[in-house]
């Protein structure tokens, strides 16, 4: 979707609402395409006193595999976002603000980014969990295995661990 910001930058007061909705189907993200469903954007774009402002919101369904036990995840996301758009800087570059010289604005572009760099860098069932045995590959969440628990530790690594509570 774009929109157009040609006349907004012109006139204060002036403000567009919009409500869209994205695809995001085909992205991959830990190894899956969490997104099943449609994304909706709804937001408002607003010129107040000469300065342009995009705010939104996205909602989203994400489907993945926790990465610690392999179970499946669904989540319900609300994000929201705020921008102010520029026809151009001053200065040479500056990540505050979003230039669009030609006053039209990607929207699902700028979505997706957003919406990419506010994921979890891993996804999980709980905070708590508890994963698998590395050993048998029983999930601990659900049940005990009765592998040993192997722990060695190399002579060096004690007393470096050591020397730091000296």
């Amino acid at each position: 979707m774009q929109i157009d910001f040609k006349k907004l930058f012109d006139n204060p007061g002036q403000s567009v609402n919009f409500s869209h909705s994205i695809d995001l189907s085909d992205f991959e993200q830990w190894g899956e395409t969490p997104f099943h469903k449609p994304l909706l954007l709804e937001g408002r774009a607003e010129n107040r006193a000469g300065v342009v402002t995009l705010v939104y919101s996205a909602d989203m369904e994400i489907d993945a595999g926790c990465a610690r036990c392999l179970e499946p995840v669904h989540q319900t996301r609300h994000m929201e976002f705020s921008h102010t758009v520029v026809r151009e800087l001053n200065q040479h570059e500056d990540d505050d603000y979003i230039v669009i010289s030609d006053g039209l604005l990607d929207l699902d572009e700028l979505a997706k980014t957003d919406i990419v760099l506010e994921l979890p860098i891993k996804m999980l069932c709980s905070e708590d969990c508890k994963g698998l045995c590395p050993s048998c590959g029983v999930n601990l969440n659900k049940s005990k295995c009765d592998c040993k628990e192997e722990t060695t530790v190399t002579p060096g690594y004690v007393k470096a661990f050591e020397k730091l509570f000296e």
